[in-house]
């Protein structure tokens, strides 16, 4: 006889209920625990680095400026601080040269060649920037009246800026050359002189025709940047200014010459700093004669430095010029406070 083995009950359904609720219950339990691993956090990391960086404004201009802050970290800063230290040393064409303090900036002081290169270098600076400021000023109000073939006069203008600056001094040395000068050649015609004049011979006539020349190359350059000025501001003032019954000067008084203190202040920096340190065309005019009547303290120092040979005092008195152009740029700097006006405030 067979003895039949007992098949497994079905449970009941309260009992099959509270199985499948335990077997959830540990389902979820064993999942909160464990913790699921990060899916490519390197990558996600730099995509957010990379979304920050394109929504960041400052973020974005110094990655731009980094090229250019490299290149002048390299071309200014490493020939800048070279210069420094040959300053403070006796360095010839050929030789190092040993430390030797201050002794070239004494050497400067009383150098009478030295103090008369400041003077010219201060006489030519003042002199060319004030007029290369008045006529720059006049030129860019007439371009910016409704004229014909106002593009054509802009693009004419431009020409003494665009044109390099020993071709232009040969130019003018010709201009200015004691037989063969046109305007000599003019004024004798005229009957206002006998003789021709020694432009580039006499001191004083030599220092007033190299101003001449500079003032010639430096007012494109300022004229252009004025009239960009003045193209920014509302004809809306000028027109309630004209209602109620300003005069033309006096609307540039008050309208015009206050709205451009900006850009006059940086534009007349960058001007003073092309004068300070202008080279090419007193090189090539007159190097630095007669009787060392134009020399500059740029010419001078090259002078020193490359054909006499002494690397400390031309470097010396390269770097003597640092403190006037740090003058300049504070005037820019405090020029460009008046600014504040302009939000609304009263000071």
């Amino acid at each position: 006889m067979v003895q039949r083995q007992d098949q497994p009950r079905a449970p009941a359904d309260g009992q099959l209920t509270a199985s499948s609720g335990a077997a959830s219950a540990v389902s979820v339990g064993s999942t909160a625990g464990k913790k699921e691993p990060p899916r490519e956090p390197v990558q996600r990391k730099r995509e957010s680095l990379l979304e920050r960086l394109q929504n960041s404004r400052n973020g974005l201009g110094l990655v731009f400026m980094l090229p250019a802050g490299v290149l002048l970290l390299l071309f200014l800063s490493y020939p800048l601080g070279l210069g420094v230290w040959l300053g403070f040393t006796d360095a010839k064409i050929g030789r190092a040269g040993q430390f030797i303090g201050l002794e070239n900036y004494e050497f400067l002081l009383g150098d009478s060649v030295a103090r008369l290169a400041l003077f010219n270098t201060l006489f030519y600076t003042i002199i060319a920037s004030i007029f290369k400021f008045l006529l720059g000023l006049w030129l860019a109000l007439l371009l910016n009246r409704s004229i014909r073939h106002t593009t054509f006069l802009r693009a004419i203008v431009l020409l003494p800026w665009i044109v390099p600056t020993a071709l232009s001094a040969i130019a003018f040395w010709w201009i200015y050359d004691a037989q063969f000068s046109i305007i000599s050649w003019v004024l004798s015609r005229l009957g206002f002189i006998d003789r021709y004049i020694d432009f580039l011979g006499d001191p004083w006539n030599a220092r007033f025709s190299t101003i001449a020349a500079n003032i010639w190359r430096g007012i494109p350059f300022v004229a252009i940047s004025l009239l960009a000025g003045l193209q920014t501001i509302s004809p809306a003032l000028y027109e309630a200014a004209a209602i109620d019954g300003a005069t033309p000067w006096q609307r540039f008084w008050h309208i015009t010459l206050p709205l451009l203190t900006p850009i006059i202040a940086v534009v007349m920096t960058f001007s003073v700093l092309f004068t300070f340190t202008d080279f090419q065309l007193i090189y090539v005019l007159t190097r630095g004669g007669p009787l060392n009547a134009t020399h500059l303290m740029a010419t001078l120092s090259f002078q020193r430095a490359i054909s006499g040979g002494a690397l400390g005092e031309g470097a010396a008195l390269a770097i003597a010029m640092v403190p006037f152009l740090l003058g300049a740029i504070l005037f820019s700097y405090f020029g460009l406070q008046r600014r504040t006006w302009q939000q609304g405030s009263d000071r």
